[in-house]
């Protein structure tokens, strides 16, 4: 069978909440019997995150098969309850090294190696052989593949995935590929409305030395050859609906696919939340699938009481965790990891 492709992107700013949104996304999807793995792009040079300076990027999660990589594919596998390998996080530099090494090796046959084809190239033969990897108990062919791509559109860095995932939507083709752009929708305390020109266009930051920034959305998405088919709207408070019809008409994409996705304090709140804007029909309609066999999936149902008790929760419980100074100053991200685990669990 022919695996359903979701490219999760992201404009703004960075660290808008595209790792919880693609998790949520294949939450909701195995919720209703589909069978999913999930890819994470990091558009850095680095082999892996186990180089980094957790005060720098945050703390690494390590896999079962002892790699280190991002924390996003622990939420993956908390999420989704699957077990992911190395190869599901994909960074430019593993992709520059399998290029190099099949240049060494001569397979090229003498052709100047270039990034368009042969970077892109390879980009989309490791997400397409991945995506054919079973990474649950059943052992089963996942039926749909979700990718992250790290950064935020325009960043030069991301712009051979881009381009990438351009000529991958031109091979498999529309039905079965599907671009969910995740954007910020500003909401200024002062002024107390909704600022839609971010997801429009662009957003403009100029900050305290006047450095000019420029965080690209959806039209340079378009101008890159892909279209957003959903659009997730991250704001900190519920969108009026003649804002939700402006970022419909102004960025090309229906009403009924523009989602909220509100500021939670649960974060496990966040696949419950997409469910009830009909995601999983949206996403069923796109890909022309039927839904499954008339069968009882309670998987959000537990979710559901899950969020419930952590609602409810009235006793105080401490958790020790020992650590330097600086640790407690720096990880913060770190600190807010363990308590997700511990509510998870």
């Amino acid at each position: 069978h022919k695996v359903k492709y979701i490219l999760v992107t992201g404009g703004v700013i960075s660290g808008i909440g595209k790792g919880i949104i693609s998790s949520s996304i294949g939450t909701i999807l195995k919720a209703y019997g589909w069978n999913v793995t999930c890819i994470k792009i990091d558009p850095y040079v680095n082999i892996d995150a186990g180089t980094f300076s957790p005060y720098e990027h945050g703390e690494v999660y390590v896999l079962d098969d002892g790699s280190e990589v991002d924390l996003d594919l622990g939420n993956y596998e908390r999420f989704l309850n699957i077990t992911l390998t190395k190869d599901n996080n994909i960074t430019t530099g593993k992709i520059y090294q399998k290029v190099i090494e099949k240049e060494r090796r001569g397979d090229y046959l003498g052709k100047t190696v270039q990034v368009v084809p042969h970077i892109t190239d390879a980009i989309i033969e490791w997400v397409t052989d991945v995506a054919q990897i079973p990474v649950d108990e059943s052992g089963s062919t996942p039926e749909v593949c979700i990718i992250e791509l790290g950064g935020t559109i325009g960043d030069i860095d991301s712009m051979p995935y881009v381009e990438a995932f351009r000529q991958m939507l031109f091979r498999v083709g529309s039905v079965n590929f599907c671009c969910v752009h995740v954007s910020l929708v500003p909401q200024l305390q002062s002024v107390g409305e909704p600022k839609t020109k971010p997801t429009q266009v662009r957003f403009e930051k100029v900050d305290t030395n006047g450095f000019h920034c420029m965080q690209k959305t959806v039209r340079e998405l378009r101008a890159c050859g892909l279209h957003p088919d959903l659009l997730m709207c991250r704001c900190n408070s519920p969108l009026p609906s003649s804002v939700i019809n402006k970022i419909s008409l102004f960025s090309q994409v229906a009403v009924e696919r523009v989602i909220v996705a509100l500021d939670v304090n649960d974060l496990y709140e966040v696949p419950i939340r997409l469910n009830d804007q009909n995601l999983c029909s949206i996403l069923l309609e796109h890909f022309h699938l039927n839904p499954k066999p008339h069968i009882e999936y309670p998987v959000l149902g537990k979710w559901k009481a899950l969020t419930r008790q952590v609602e409810l929760a009235s006793e105080t419980v401490r958790i020790a965790v020992v650590g330097t100074s600086n640790f407690f100053f720096f990880m913060f991200p770190t600190m807010k990891l363990i308590i997700n685990i511990f509510v998870c669990n």
